[in-house]
């Protein structure tokens, strides 16, 4: 018997090692691949096939979500490495502008400073060495999983010229029309201090007081009565019989909460006549609808909350206060008025958060860069139209269309030091603000006011990241330089990525490549799930559900991880995740160790076993153990090429501990041990045969312990990786 498996399997003492063999060997570079080893059509790697990894945040440790995707990522580019693709995968890491921000906040404020009043570029270095180092973290981490990937190809999204390609789009898009700054309604978080883009914030639902109040002849509705101090509009629809009696443009004067106003009626077919009163008065400068209308109809706009969260002057005694504070004294003072109706106690509804904090969304009119959106979503629109990318699971497809069919400009700017600075500068003397990729326009464009003056200022916003990150994949493969790598390995193949970020990040990949590169990023789009806790309760650090894929693997070992993941995971589908299941298969590892062991240990001193079956020397009980493995590797075949790892991995699981082990190990017993030897020699190779297509089905799922065991299976032309055997068709 091989001395190895005279001693259980363990990772601990493999993985590490196993993982430099492969590294060593340069076979995660498809440019290094041997040319004589499997085929694909007309000649082995001669088609390529790619995946771009979604770059995990450089700012910490990896989580159960990112053990997921690299597993699925991993999975996808051994398979297709096997089948005799030339098999690229391109590993990333991405600076995280906002998130990492939010990190190195909460590290300055353990050490009791802030990131207001530090000088930007000092905290920008510190933020840079702290993403840096963390970086390696990372890194290593993602190889503890077993990814395969192309480290020689890396890219940061900090690289210079990462940055500088940004810039260049930005640039571009402002030239072709498509970039705008202009003075519109965006979210605002009071606590971070920066805008976010519709998709950065959350729907919490929440329970509030519901206020009904008297203005003038009309009852109006609120939940945010501190936003009221400047409303001097009422707004009803047209066709509401109600209000007949009013018409747009009526003046009425009514008392309100610092004293008598002069408002006026606006008729709109916007309002909801079902919902509350059918009337409504409106504040501009906090709400996305009554912007919408104030624009609309041409009036003027007044900010009542400040940046920080604070009544401004216009709320006479109330100015200063933070909203919370303000709200039940404001309510008081308008009962005192007699202008509190009534209030409804449980009024449940949406209210729109920032996506890290939780803080409630302060909408606020700034001036701001945009994307025009309309236009380049119908770019992505017609490239799924027309079958050039498909989602898997399909129903995706739909989400994707409702998000492309009602898009908003994008606003892209963030009042955050950390990330890719937007190349522009900003006129104070007539508001003209215009790309400035290399620094040296000193002169206003439009009137002439120059730097010196102190009229003309650099924009001191950076890009939101997914302005950078919807690049990605043109800026991971050279695009600019039309690289080798750009001509080989683009369109890729698969994106695979979280079901979250198909409004996200997903949208702005397809759009970003359609515009610069006029194709296609990739062919197909393959969302996973949240990974949750045996519960099925979102994992947070706040509840101790987390499980923390480093110490998992410290424990049972990276392959236990990756099938717990994999096993009963179906796409797009949320999975659970329970330490129980993680050490079953630890058990499945031990009982393939074992399994080995028998089949090594049965052929030890016998001639003639070369792992190479020679089907006349084999018996026909063999020849159907043959059969119906093959029967099997062809339907996993199937799930593989069809993007049902989680059913591949089940059946490749099933067949080695139950068939393989259970039933043809315990049948063989008798013949091994007995007297015919042509019996005996059939049997000898069909373990061997099946041991080693065993090996080959599972290594894209377990890949160190397949690896570790491939090195001791007898075969002809023994000694090569298991990662670029040819997978049995």
């Amino acid at each position: 018997m091989h001395e190895k498996f005279t001693k259980p399997y363990d990772p601990k003492a493999t993985e590490a090692r196993i993982y430099a063999e492969w590294e060593n060997s340069g076979f995660f570079n498809p440019d290094n691949l041997p040319a004589d080893t499997g085929a694909v059509e007309n000649g082995r790697f001669q088609k390529p096939f790619t995946i771009i990894m979604p770059p995990p945040n450089a700012n910490g440790h990896l989580h159960a979500g990112h053990s997921l995707f690299i597993t699925l990522e991993d999975i996808m580019i051994r398979y297709k490495r096997m089948r005799g693709y030339k098999a690229l995968w391109v590993p990333g890491a991405d600076h995280a502008g906002f998130e990492t921000q939010i990190v190195y906040e909460k590290k300055l404020e353990k050490e009791g400073r802030s990131r207001f009043g530090m000088d930007p570029a000092a905290l920008y270095k510190e933020i840079y060495d702290f993403t840096l180092e963390n970086k390696k973290y990372m890194e290593e981490e993602v190889k503890r999983m077993g990814a395969s990937c192309d480290w020689s190809r890396e890219k940061f999204t900090l690289d210079p010229e990462v940055v500088k390609e940004v810039q260049r789009t930005f640039k571009k898009m402002y030239d072709d029309g498509l970039v705008f700054r202009g003075k519109r309604i965006v979210n605002w978080c009071a606590k971070h201090q920066t805008t976010l883009s519709d998709v950065e914030t959350t729907a919490e639902e929440k329970t509030d007081p519901f206020y009904h109040l008297q203005y003038g002849p009309f009852v109006i509705a609120t939940a945010r009565p501190e936003t009221k101090f400047g409303d001097k509009y009422v707004v009803m629809h047209p066709d509401d019989a109600r209000y007949a009696q009013y018409k747009h443009g009526d003046t009425f004067e009514a008392e309100w909460i610092n004293g008598p106003v002069t408002a006026t009626v606006i008729k709109d077919e916007s309002i909801d006549m079902e919902f509350g009163t059918g009337v409504m008065t409106i504040t501009p400068w906090h709400s996305a609808p009554d912007f919408a209308i104030a624009e609309k109809h041409g009036l003027p706009k007044e900010q009542v909350i400040d940046s920080r969260g604070k009544l401004l002057p216009i709320a006479g005694e109330f100015a200063g206060m933070k909203i919370a504070e303000a709200r039940p004294k404001i309510i008081e003072k308008l009962a005192a008025k007699n202008l509190l109706v009534k209030i409804e106690e449980n009024y449940i509804h949406n209210v729109p958060c920032c996506y890290k904090c939780n803080t409630p969304i302060e909408p606020q009119i700034m001036e701001q860069w945009f994307v025009k959106m309309e236009p380049l979503a119908k770019l992505a629109l017609d490239a799924v139209d027309a079958g050039k990318i498909k989602f898997i699971p399909d129903n995706y497809e739909k989400i994707f269309r409702y998000w492309m069919n009602n898009t908003l400009d994008w606003n892209i700017s963030r009042q955050i030091i950390w990330g890719i600075p937007i190349p522009a500068k900003i006129c104070g003397a007539c508001g003209h603000a215009f790309p400035d990729l290399d620094e040296k326009i000193s002169a206003c464009e439009k009137c002439g006011a120059t730097e010196a003056s102190g009229a003309l200022k650099k924009d001191t916003d950076t890009f939101d990241t997914w302005f950078s990150s919807g690049q990605w994949p043109l800026l991971a493969l050279g695009y600019s330089q039309t690289s080798d790598d750009w001509k080989t390995f683009h369109p890729t193949d698969v994106m695979e990525t979280g079901h979250d970020l198909i409004f996200k990040w997903v949208p702005r990949m397809i759009i970003f490549s359609l515009y610069l590169q006029k194709q296609i990023p990739f062919h197909t789009v393959y969302l996973h799930g949240l990974v949750n806790d045996a519960q099925g309760k979102k994992m947070s650090k706040s509840k101790g559900n987390v499980i923390n894929p480093t110490e998992i693997i410290e424990k049972y070992g990276t392959d236990a991880l990756r099938m717990a993941l994999i096993v009963g995971n179906s796409p797009g589908t949320d999975t659970s995740l329970a330490e129980n299941k993680i050490k079953g298969y630890k058990n499945f590892a031990n009982k393939l160790w074992n399994i080995s062991r028998f089949v090594f240990s049965s052929i030890d001193g016998t001639n003639g076993v070369t792992g190479e079956i020679v089907t006349a020397e084999i018996s026909d009980a063999d020849k159907k153990l043959l059969e119906e493995l093959a029967a099997l590797t062809a339907e996993i075949t199937v799930d593989m090429e069809q993007y049902r790892f989680h059913l591949a991995a089940e059946k490749i699981y099933h067949y080695v501990w139950h068939r393989f082990a259970d039933a043809i190990i315990e049948e063989s017993k008798p013949i091994l041990s007995g007297s015919d030897a042509e019996a005996k020699k059939s049997r000898e190779q069909t373990l061997v045969e099946i041991l080693r297509q065993s090996l080959i089905i599972l290594h894209p799922f377990m890949p160190f312990i397949t690896e570790e065991i491939w090195a001791h299976v007898p075969r002809k032309n023994a000694g090569g990786l298991l990662m670029i055997e040819k997978w049995p068709v």
